[in-house]
Protein backbone atom coordinates (compact mmCIF):
# COMPACT_ATOMS: atom_id res chain seq x y z
CA UNK A 1 0.00 0.00 0.00
CA UNK A 2 2.72 2.04 0.98
CA UNK A 3 5.12 1.06 -1.17
CA UNK A 4 5.14 3.33 -4.19
CA UNK A 5 4.74 6.35 -1.82
CA UNK A 6 8.42 5.60 -0.33
CA UNK A 7 9.90 4.60 -4.19
CA UNK A 8 9.79 1.23 -3.52
CA UNK A 9 8.98 -2.10 -5.60
CA UNK A 10 7.84 -3.85 -2.86
CA UNK A 11 7.06 -3.88 0.76
CA UNK A 12 10.37 -4.86 2.68
CA UNK A 13 8.94 -5.77 6.03
CA UNK A 14 7.02 -8.94 5.53
CA UNK A 15 7.40 -11.29 8.50
CA UNK A 16 8.19 -13.80 5.99
CA UNK A 17 11.77 -16.12 6.34
CA UNK A 18 12.79 -14.29 2.93
CA UNK A 19 16.20 -15.11 2.18
CA UNK A 20 16.77 -12.20 -0.22
CA UNK A 21 16.29 -10.13 3.26
CA UNK A 22 18.77 -11.74 5.19
CA UNK A 23 20.99 -8.75 6.99
CA UNK A 24 24.00 -10.74 7.42
CA UNK A 25 25.35 -9.52 10.88
CA UNK A 26 28.36 -11.17 12.60
CA UNK A 27 25.80 -13.12 14.53
CA UNK A 28 23.63 -14.61 11.40
CA UNK A 29 27.21 -14.74 9.78
CA UNK A 30 28.28 -17.30 12.69
CA UNK A 31 25.08 -19.27 12.80
CA UNK A 32 25.26 -19.68 9.13
CA UNK A 33 29.03 -20.91 9.54
CA UNK A 34 27.63 -23.42 12.44
CA UNK A 35 25.18 -25.02 10.28
CA UNK A 36 27.50 -25.24 7.17
CA UNK A 37 30.23 -26.36 9.36
CA UNK A 38 27.85 -28.74 10.72
CA UNK A 39 26.92 -30.53 7.27
CA UNK A 40 30.91 -31.23 6.79
CA UNK A 41 31.17 -32.65 9.96
CA UNK A 42 30.53 -35.92 9.88
CA UNK A 43 27.45 -36.50 11.89
CA UNK A 44 25.70 -35.93 15.16
CA UNK A 45 24.11 -32.88 15.77
CA UNK A 46 24.32 -28.73 15.63
CA UNK A 47 22.45 -26.66 17.42
CA UNK A 48 20.86 -23.33 16.97
CA UNK A 49 18.46 -21.10 19.04
CA UNK A 50 17.35 -17.88 19.32
CA UNK A 51 14.33 -15.93 20.87
CA UNK A 52 11.39 -15.60 19.12
CA UNK A 53 11.85 -13.33 15.88
CA UNK A 54 15.82 -13.49 16.15
CA UNK A 55 15.78 -14.93 12.41
CA UNK A 56 16.42 -18.47 13.30
CA UNK A 57 14.57 -19.76 10.34
CA UNK A 58 15.64 -17.25 7.95
CA UNK A 59 18.65 -18.34 8.43
CA UNK A 60 18.12 -21.85 7.75
CA UNK A 61 16.40 -21.14 4.55
CA UNK A 62 19.38 -19.32 3.64
CA UNK A 63 21.54 -22.58 4.42
CA UNK A 64 19.24 -24.78 2.53
CA UNK A 65 20.39 -22.14 -0.59
CA UNK A 66 24.02 -22.94 0.47
CA UNK A 67 24.08 -26.65 0.77
CA UNK A 68 26.21 -28.56 -1.21
CA UNK A 69 24.71 -30.62 -4.39
CA UNK A 70 25.83 -33.83 -2.96
CA UNK A 71 23.34 -33.65 0.14
CA UNK A 72 19.74 -35.03 0.68
CA UNK A 73 17.79 -32.92 3.04
CA UNK A 74 14.82 -33.84 4.68
CA UNK A 75 13.00 -31.19 6.67
CA UNK A 76 10.55 -30.89 9.39
CA UNK A 77 8.60 -27.99 10.57
CA UNK A 78 6.19 -29.84 12.59
CA UNK A 79 8.06 -31.39 15.74
CA UNK A 80 4.83 -32.73 17.99
CA UNK A 81 5.27 -35.88 17.05
CA UNK A 82 5.49 -39.17 18.47
CA UNK A 83 8.45 -41.80 18.15
CA UNK A 84 6.33 -43.62 15.36
CA UNK A 85 5.06 -40.53 13.41
CA UNK A 86 8.77 -38.85 13.59
CA UNK A 87 10.46 -41.74 11.96
CA UNK A 88 7.65 -41.72 9.23
CA UNK A 89 8.22 -38.24 8.10
CA UNK A 90 11.88 -38.90 8.15
CA UNK A 91 10.99 -41.77 5.64
CA UNK A 92 8.89 -39.19 3.49
CA UNK A 93 11.03 -36.76 3.50
CA UNK A 94 13.81 -38.97 2.55
CA UNK A 95 11.37 -40.46 -0.23
CA UNK A 96 12.08 -43.84 1.62
CA UNK A 97 9.58 -46.68 1.04
CA UNK A 98 8.72 -48.80 3.85
CA UNK A 99 8.54 -52.85 4.08
CA UNK A 100 6.01 -53.97 6.63
CA UNK A 101 5.88 -57.81 6.94
CA UNK A 102 2.86 -58.96 8.75
CA UNK A 103 -0.60 -57.94 9.74
CA UNK A 104 -1.20 -54.39 11.48
CA UNK A 105 0.93 -51.04 11.04
CA UNK A 106 4.72 -50.45 10.36
CA UNK A 107 6.86 -50.39 13.23
CA UNK A 108 10.19 -48.70 14.85
CA UNK A 109 11.94 -51.20 13.75
CA UNK A 110 10.67 -51.20 10.08
CA UNK A 111 11.17 -47.51 9.68
CA UNK A 112 14.89 -47.56 11.42
CA UNK A 113 15.43 -50.95 9.02
CA UNK A 114 14.50 -49.23 5.66
CA UNK A 115 16.09 -45.76 6.54
CA UNK A 116 19.37 -47.65 7.94
CA UNK A 117 19.58 -48.86 4.03
CA UNK A 118 18.97 -45.87 2.48
CA UNK A 119 21.48 -43.99 4.24
CA UNK A 120 24.22 -47.09 3.50
CA UNK A 121 22.91 -46.60 -0.42
CA UNK A 122 23.27 -43.16 -0.03
CA UNK A 123 27.10 -43.35 1.58
CA UNK A 124 27.62 -45.81 -0.86
CA UNK A 125 27.60 -42.96 -3.71
CA UNK A 126 28.87 -40.28 -2.05
CA UNK A 127 26.00 -38.76 -0.44
CA UNK A 128 25.51 -37.04 2.77
CA UNK A 129 21.66 -37.15 4.49
CA UNK A 130 20.93 -34.17 6.69
CA UNK A 131 17.55 -33.87 8.57
CA UNK A 132 16.77 -30.39 9.91
CA UNK A 133 14.32 -29.98 12.72
CA UNK A 134 12.36 -26.56 13.43
CA UNK A 135 10.96 -25.27 16.52
CA UNK A 136 12.94 -28.07 17.67
CA UNK A 137 12.36 -27.08 22.00
CA UNK A 138 8.69 -28.79 20.82
CA UNK A 139 10.21 -32.62 21.03
CA UNK A 140 9.29 -34.90 23.61
CA UNK A 141 12.28 -36.35 25.82
CA UNK A 142 11.37 -39.97 24.37
CA UNK A 143 11.45 -38.18 20.49
CA UNK A 144 14.60 -36.49 21.18
CA UNK A 145 16.20 -40.43 22.82
CA UNK A 146 15.52 -41.62 19.32
CA UNK A 147 16.92 -39.02 17.23
CA UNK A 148 20.19 -39.93 19.43
CA UNK A 149 19.43 -43.67 18.46
CA UNK A 150 19.24 -42.68 14.41
CA UNK A 151 23.31 -40.95 15.20
CA UNK A 152 24.22 -44.30 15.84
CA UNK A 153 23.77 -45.22 12.25
CA UNK A 154 27.65 -45.22 11.18
CA UNK A 155 30.23 -46.64 8.79
CA UNK A 156 33.75 -47.22 10.53
CA UNK A 157 34.35 -43.74 9.01
CA UNK A 158 31.34 -41.33 9.82
CA UNK A 159 28.00 -41.45 11.03
CA UNK A 160 25.48 -41.61 7.86
CA UNK A 161 22.98 -38.48 9.21
CA UNK A 162 23.60 -35.27 10.46
CA UNK A 163 21.04 -33.98 12.61
CA UNK A 164 20.42 -30.05 12.71
CA UNK A 165 17.96 -28.93 15.62
CA UNK A 166 16.78 -25.36 15.63
CA UNK A 167 14.65 -24.22 18.65
CA UNK A 168 14.08 -21.26 21.31
CA UNK A 169 16.11 -20.69 24.22
CA UNK A 170 14.33 -23.78 26.26
CA UNK A 171 15.84 -26.46 23.36
CA UNK A 172 19.19 -25.81 25.20
CA UNK A 173 17.39 -26.22 28.95
CA UNK A 174 16.22 -29.65 28.22
CA UNK A 175 19.67 -30.84 26.63
CA UNK A 176 21.00 -30.24 30.40
CA UNK A 177 18.61 -33.11 31.83
CA UNK A 178 20.55 -35.85 33.14
CA UNK A 179 18.55 -38.47 30.97
CA UNK A 180 19.71 -36.30 27.87
CA UNK A 181 23.42 -36.11 28.86
CA UNK A 182 24.12 -38.34 25.73
CA UNK A 183 22.21 -36.68 23.46
CA UNK A 184 24.29 -33.61 24.83
CA UNK A 185 27.53 -35.02 24.05
CA UNK A 186 26.76 -35.36 20.30
CA UNK A 187 26.44 -31.65 19.71
CA UNK A 188 29.29 -31.02 17.43
CA UNK A 189 28.26 -27.45 17.13
CA UNK A 190 26.07 -25.26 18.84
CA UNK A 191 25.25 -21.75 18.12
CA UNK A 192 22.74 -18.84 20.27
CA UNK A 193 21.72 -16.01 17.79
CA UNK A 194 21.34 -13.01 19.71
CA UNK A 195 19.15 -10.07 19.32
CA UNK A 196 20.32 -6.99 17.29
CA UNK A 197 22.06 -4.02 18.76
CA UNK A 198 21.36 -0.54 18.18
CA UNK A 199 23.76 -0.40 15.50
CA UNK A 200 22.86 -3.03 14.05
CA UNK A 201 19.26 -2.32 14.30
CA UNK A 202 19.29 0.98 12.13
CA UNK A 203 21.88 -1.21 9.57
CA UNK A 204 18.57 -3.92 9.23
CA UNK A 205 15.92 -1.02 8.52
CA UNK A 206 18.94 0.47 5.86
CA UNK A 207 19.24 -3.24 4.21
CA UNK A 208 15.75 -3.84 3.91
CA UNK A 209 14.57 -0.78 2.41
CA UNK A 210 17.34 -0.73 0.12
CA UNK A 211 16.75 -4.53 -1.33
CA UNK A 212 13.24 -3.71 -1.36
CA UNK A 213 14.35 -0.96 -3.86
CA UNK A 214 14.85 2.44 -2.31
CA UNK A 215 16.70 4.38 -3.56
CA UNK A 216 16.08 7.74 -1.95
CA UNK A 217 17.17 8.48 1.41
CA UNK A 218 16.18 6.60 4.35
CA UNK A 219 12.90 7.78 5.29
CA UNK A 220 13.55 7.17 8.87
CA UNK A 221 15.32 9.82 11.21
CA UNK A 222 17.84 9.31 13.64
CA UNK A 223 15.55 9.61 16.46
CA UNK A 224 12.95 7.10 15.06
CA UNK A 225 15.47 4.50 14.55
CA UNK A 226 16.73 4.61 18.38
CA UNK A 227 12.84 4.23 18.86
CA UNK A 228 12.70 1.73 17.13
CA UNK A 229 15.83 -0.12 18.81
CA UNK A 230 14.61 0.18 22.05
CA UNK A 231 10.98 -0.56 21.11
CA UNK A 232 11.54 -3.65 19.21
CA UNK A 233 14.48 -4.88 22.19
CA UNK A 234 16.71 -5.79 18.80
CA UNK A 235 14.48 -8.64 17.52
CA UNK A 236 14.24 -8.68 13.61
CA UNK A 237 10.68 -9.77 13.91
CA UNK A 238 9.25 -7.16 15.98
CA UNK A 239 11.48 -4.98 13.87
CA UNK A 240 9.83 -5.88 10.46
CA UNK A 241 5.90 -5.46 11.91
CA UNK A 242 7.09 -1.91 13.83
CA UNK A 243 8.55 -0.64 10.74
CA UNK A 244 5.71 -2.07 8.18
CA UNK A 245 2.87 -0.19 10.79
CA UNK A 246 4.92 2.82 10.90
CA UNK A 247 5.15 3.19 7.87
CA UNK A 248 1.82 2.78 6.71
CA UNK A 249 1.06 5.66 9.71
CA UNK A 250 3.46 7.83 7.45
CA UNK A 251 1.59 7.36 4.54
CA UNK A 252 -1.76 7.86 5.76
CA UNK A 253 -0.90 10.93 6.56
CA UNK A 254 1.14 12.24 4.34
CA UNK A 255 4.43 12.25 5.83
CA UNK A 256 7.22 11.62 3.84
CA UNK A 257 9.57 10.90 7.03
CA UNK A 258 8.82 8.96 9.72
CA UNK A 259 9.40 10.40 13.08
CA UNK A 260 9.86 9.24 16.47
CA UNK A 261 5.98 10.09 16.94
CA UNK A 262 5.12 7.94 14.31
CA UNK A 263 7.04 4.86 15.72
CA UNK A 264 5.36 5.19 18.88
CA UNK A 265 2.31 5.35 17.55
CA UNK A 266 2.84 2.46 15.57
CA UNK A 267 4.38 0.51 18.52
CA UNK A 268 0.71 1.25 20.41
CA UNK A 269 -0.98 -0.52 17.38
CA UNK A 270 1.09 -3.83 16.85
CA UNK A 271 2.38 -4.91 20.57
CA UNK A 272 -0.82 -4.17 21.73
CA UNK A 273 0.67 -2.22 25.11
CA UNK A 274 -0.39 0.94 26.37
CA UNK A 275 2.64 2.84 27.03
CA UNK A 276 5.20 0.74 24.88
CA UNK A 277 7.50 3.52 25.78
CA UNK A 278 7.19 6.37 28.70
CA UNK A 279 7.30 9.20 26.54
CA UNK A 280 6.75 11.62 29.98
CA UNK A 281 8.98 14.16 30.52
CA UNK A 282 11.83 13.81 33.16
CA UNK A 283 14.13 15.85 35.45
CA UNK A 284 13.86 19.96 35.23
CA UNK A 285 11.15 19.55 32.42
CA UNK A 286 8.58 17.15 34.09
CA UNK A 287 9.50 19.13 37.67
CA UNK A 288 7.98 22.82 35.34
CA UNK A 289 5.49 20.79 34.34
CA UNK A 290 3.74 19.69 37.25
CA UNK A 291 4.45 23.07 38.87
CA UNK A 292 3.15 24.66 35.88
CA UNK A 293 0.17 26.38 37.40
CA UNK A 294 2.28 27.73 40.53
CA UNK A 295 4.26 29.80 38.35
CA UNK A 296 2.51 32.64 38.64
CA UNK A 297 2.58 33.08 42.21
CA UNK A 298 6.30 31.52 42.32
CA UNK A 299 6.80 34.07 40.16
CA UNK A 300 5.46 37.05 42.32
CA UNK A 301 6.80 35.65 45.77
CA UNK A 302 10.66 35.54 43.54
CA UNK A 303 9.99 39.19 42.45
CA UNK A 304 8.71 40.51 45.91
CA UNK A 305 12.25 38.28 47.37
CA UNK A 306 14.15 40.30 44.94
CA UNK A 307 12.66 43.22 45.76
CA UNK A 308 13.49 43.40 48.85
CA UNK A 309 16.86 42.29 48.62
CA UNK A 310 18.10 45.10 46.88
CA UNK A 311 16.21 47.41 49.13
CA UNK A 312 18.26 46.19 51.75
CA UNK A 313 21.37 46.00 49.86
CA UNK A 314 20.82 49.39 49.13
CA UNK A 315 20.40 50.30 52.81
CA UNK A 316 23.17 49.15 53.73
CA UNK A 317 25.88 50.19 50.83
CA UNK A 318 24.02 53.83 51.92
CA UNK A 319 25.27 53.03 55.37
CA UNK A 320 28.74 51.67 54.64
CA UNK A 321 28.71 54.82 52.22
CA UNK A 322 28.10 57.28 55.32
CA UNK A 323 29.94 55.56 57.86
CA UNK A 324 33.77 57.16 56.40
CA UNK A 325 32.34 60.92 55.96
CA UNK A 326 30.58 61.04 59.49
CA UNK A 327 34.35 60.04 60.52
CA UNK A 328 35.80 62.56 59.01
CA UNK A 329 33.43 65.83 59.87
CA UNK A 330 35.15 68.05 62.60
CA UNK A 331 33.44 67.84 65.97
CA UNK A 332 32.54 70.84 67.13
CA UNK A 333 34.40 72.13 70.56
CA UNK A 334 32.78 71.83 73.58
CA UNK A 335 31.78 75.32 75.47
CA UNK A 336 34.04 76.65 77.51
CA UNK A 337 33.49 76.56 81.73
CA UNK A 338 31.46 79.54 83.05
CA UNK A 339 33.94 81.40 85.33
CA UNK A 340 31.26 84.50 86.40
CA UNK A 341 31.20 84.28 90.34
Amino acid sequence: MYAQFFGLAHAPFSIAPDPRYLYMSERHREALAHLLYGVRGGGGFVLLTGEIGAGKTTVCRCFLERIPKRCNVAYIFNPKLTVEELLRTVCEEFQVPIEHLGPGQATVKDYVDALNAFLLRMHSVGRNNVLIIDEAQNLSPDVLEQLRLLTNLETHERKLLQIILIGQPELRRMLRRPDLEQLAQRVIARYHLQALDEKETAAYVRHRMGVAGLSTPLPFDRGALKRIHRLSRGVPRRINLLCDRALLGAYATGQARVDERIVVRAAREVFDEEEPFDLRPRGWLARWRRTGPLLPAAAALAAGLGLAGLGYAAWTLARQEAAPVAAARPTAPAPAASTAP
